[in-house]
């Protein structure tokens, strides 16, 4: 059984064990025939926990898929068993997905595509740029985990992309998120809304040419890269082309 840790690669989809899934027909046959249609209804419109069966476009499908949930009211994360997500995740990850945010606080990845524990291999940073250790991090997510879908996801009225435009003196640290921004707004100028999705098609380009790894995921059509917007007014996302 793989760890999950950097020394272990991957191996074989594991099955819920038949005790687990006693004890969830036990509570759902508790809570009554309502219960147990829903529950049905939910198991098979999502990807299970292991996502190693998945294909690139399927990947896709599903992120695109719990968006659409979340950005109507129906979110079906928050309903999944907790204590068996829990249980299967402890010793390894398959995540399906791999996004590169920004760290801004009104992204939350994960329920902007309903998606729950174990699904998804996040890496956040302010104006969702891929310095080495990013790449390194999305890199471990690909090649490791098995992740099938790497999106850029860019969000609208980003205040990294919005300060690498104004280029006004900051404190600390912060300055060094202008350098690889300053491509996206050399290119769109001084509109905010071009630059971001610059940014982010820039920054998925960048991961797709400059990794070996992520290079050869695509081209033994392992994986898919692709850029997006998060509108954080709608909770839409976009892909971007």
């Amino acid at each position: 059984m793989s760890c999950g840790c950097f020394g272990c690669l991957k191996d074989g989809t594991e099955q819920i064990s038949e005790t687990a899934f006693s004890r969830r027909s036990f509570i759902c046959g508790a809570i009554g025939a309502t219960g147990l249609i829903t529950g049905a209804a939910m198991s098979s419109s999502r990807p299970a926990v292991a996502q190693s069966t998945l294909t690139p476009d399927q990947a896709l499908q599903a992120m695109l898929d719990g968006n659409k949930r979340f950005t109507e009211g129906r979110l079906q994360s928050p309903n999944e068993d907790l204590s068996i997500l829990k249980s299967k995740t402890a010793e390894k990850q398959e995540p399906f997905a791999a996004v590169l945010s920004c760290a801004d606080s009104r992204v939350p990845v994960e329920l902007v595509f309903d998606q729950s524990i174990g699904h998804l291999f996040v890496v956040r940073i302010a104006g969702n740029i891929a310095t080495p250790e990013v790449t390194a991090s999305l890199e471990y997510g690909i090649a490791v985990l098995g992740a099938k879908l790497l999106m850029v996801l860019g969000h609208s009225n980003c205040g990294a992309v919005k300060a690498t435009i104004e280029g006004k003196a900051v404190p600390g640290q912060i300055g060094a998120l202008y350098a690889p921004i300053w491509p996206a707004v050399n290119a769109a100028g001084d509109n905010l809304d071009a630059a971001i999705d610059v940014n982010a098609k820039i920054q998925a380009t960048l991961l797709s040419r400059t990794s070996t790894i992520i290079a050869k995921a695509l081209k033994d059509n392992e994986l898919k890269v692709v850029a997006g917007r998060y509108d954080v007014a709608s909770g839409v996302v976009s892909l971007l082309t």
